[in-house]
């Protein structure tokens, strides 16, 4: 006869038996459960596989990218549109990527801040209400008023395409047609507009998009354009408040303009100085000026290069009695 079993009471036995089994358990597991991701195929931990990091370096690269190109455009749009109101062009100033970057800054407003966080939460609002413990029939019904939605994005297409018919009726809100055209591209891509078949290949899928992004593009030019106009506008508004320049040279200039006053200093090395000017750029030793009367229909801009038969003051513009702007 074998051995007789170990006695349930007692309890180190007891206590023995129960770790190798747990122990056993524990093996049994560790066998059984698949590697992790940041593991090899052999369960050994190892970094991640130089794929997995290419792709995630290729997608950030590519975002910022996209980002950086957008963002250079708007800059572009907005300055051409900025110094096209002063008879200037933009692109002898030789700006770079950075200032363009900078110029594009001025698009970032909190209408654009509030449209991009919506944009960026629709497509997860479902799992948002849900987190927020929004009763279900809630939920249902703006998913239902989602697809609903998404199935009339030719009624998007539509309203674009006629707004552009009425294109000049509609200024200076013409961005907004591109935008539904957008709109209604971008919807006839989405799973709700396509629940039986969806798009797929060049034709339905690919052209949809290329010309989404199009329109797109299109209303960034539109809205930045209209900014820098806004801009240029707001700025010879106010143009007293610009700095003033000095222009002190050794030779007559042939300036004239509305509130520019010339002045003759005799036994002076500058025998001639101008006053009623406003800076509007500095840029390679250019001064870009304008009358503090200046009229954008009639008077012209004009450009003083620093050398050696000029010397050019620059002092602060008029200001309000409080330090504010009263605009």
């Amino acid at each position: 006869m074998g051995a007789p079993p170990a006695v349930p009471d007692d309890p180190a036995a007891a206590a023995r038996v129960r770790a190798r089994v747990r122990a056993r358990r524990r093996r049994q597991l560790r066998r059984a459960a698949p590697p992790s991701r940041a593991s090899g195929s052999d369960g050994s931990d190892t970094p991640p596989q130089p794929g997995q990091r290419f792709e995630w370096a290729n997608t950030v690269l590519g975002a910022g990218s996209l980002v950086g190109g957008l963002m250079f455009y708007a800059g572009v749009m907005h300055s051409s549109a900025y110094f096209a109101y002063f008879h200037v062009r933009a692109s002898i100033l030789g700006f770079g990527f950075p200032q363009m970057i900078i110029w594009s800054l001025r698009l970032v407003t909190l209408p654009v801040l509030v449209s991009l966080a919506l944009l960026a939460v629709t497509p997860r609002l479902p799992e948002l209400l849900v987190s927020l413990r929004v009763p279900y029939r809630v939920t249902l019904g703006m998913r239902r008023a989602g697809r609903a939605v998404a199935r009339q994005y030719v009624l998007f297409v539509a309203a674009g395409v006629v707004l552009m018919l009425l294109w000049q009726r509609i200024q200076p809100y013409g961005w907004a047609a591109p935008l539904l055209v957008a709109t209604g591209l971008v919807l006839g891509q989405s799973d709700a507009a396509n629940p039986v078949r969806p798009p797929r290949g060049l034709w339905r899928r690919g052209f949809p998009i290329a010309a989404a992004a199009l329109f797109l593009v299109w209303v960034i030019a539109l809205v930045a354009g209209r900014l820098g106009t806004q801009d240029a506008r707001s700025t010879a508004a106010h143009l007293v408040r610009r700095p003033a320049v000095v222009v002190l040279s050794v030779e007559r200039l042939s300036l004239s303009g509305p509130g520019l006053v010339t002045e003759t200093l005799p036994g002076m090395h500058y025998r001639y100085r101008y006053t009623g000017l406003r800076l509007i750029l500095e840029r390679d030793r250019r001064y870009y000026v304008l009358p503090v009367g200046w009229r954008a229909r009639t008077d012209p801009a004009f450009v003083i290069e620093d050398d050696d038969t000029i010397l050019v003051q620059l002092m602060p513009g008029t200001q309000p009695r409080d330090g504010t702007d009263t605009r």
